[in-house]
């Protein structure tokens, strides 16, 4: 269950809430709501089957995961795309990413590489599938990635950055020799530094994988 549902009961408005949330999230991520779409509560139940008082929460939930702003008088509307957003997002990544692998790596262990092994694994097998499960798998392997540095609100932040990032990386999908590139590779070479316990190697190319990124974003970002 979503983290801003966690201390919840489950109940049937719960779980419509949740449904809700998760395809609004979706096709916010992947951009097929448009950055800067006027959300519609009216046409929200109509897409999503579900009632208008879980739609309500459910962009409220969205707000606070800065995919969806809310207006004054006005509704709510997807959260803008822009090459500034998108570079304080990719700042912020790199720093806190970074951070957070040190520290992984500091605390080391058998049990966290072999995880970290067994997701990379799962990731790899879900690339010939659909693209939700693979999508899932990749956050799982970055997460996986920082995930020993045993500070919840750290990996929080990353969460939350990595989300607001996937909507760029749909643009970049766009761009011209984006599908050649071999991201299967990157992720591999990342892995395979963290299993030896070499930050320098590991960072420098976790940091890299993010810049490469970021270049075929760009021309696609708006400007502003």
């Amino acid at each position: 269950m979503n983290k801003h549902l966690e201390s919840e009961q489950t109940s049937p408005e719960t779980s419509a809430t949740q449904l809700a949330y998760n395809k609004l999230r979706g096709l916010i991520l992947t951009g097929e709501l448009a950055p800067g779409e006027k959300l519609k509560i009216e046409g929200l139940r109509t897409m999503l089957g579900v009632g208008a008082s879980p739609i309500r929460e459910a962009l409220s939930l969205l707000t606070s995961d800065r995919l969806v702003d809310r207006q004054d008088q006005r509704g709510f509307r997807t959260a803008e795309t822009s090459r500034q957003n998108f570079q304080e997002i990719l700042t912020l990544r790199c720093e806190l990413e970074s951070m957070a692998l040190r520290q992984s790596l500091e605390k080391i262990s058998d049990a966290w590489t072999e995880e970290l092994v067994l997701v990379h694994h799962r990731m790899t097998r879900a690339q010939k599938g659909p693209i939700e499960v693979f999508e899932e798998r990749h956050k799982a392997f970055h997460m996986a990635l920082i995930g020993n540095c045993q500070s919840p609100l750290l990996l929080g932040f990353c969460s939350q950055l990595y989300d607001l990032n996937i909507r760029y990386r749909f643009l970049a999908g766009r761009a011209a020799g984006y599908e050649a590139r071999k991201v299967g590779d990157e992720h591999q070479r990342i892995l395979d530094a963290v299993l030896v316990d070499d930050f320098q190697a590991a960072n420098q190319l976790l940091l890299s994988h993010y810049e490469t990124t970021s270049t075929f974003v760009m021309p696609y970002a708006p400007k502003g």
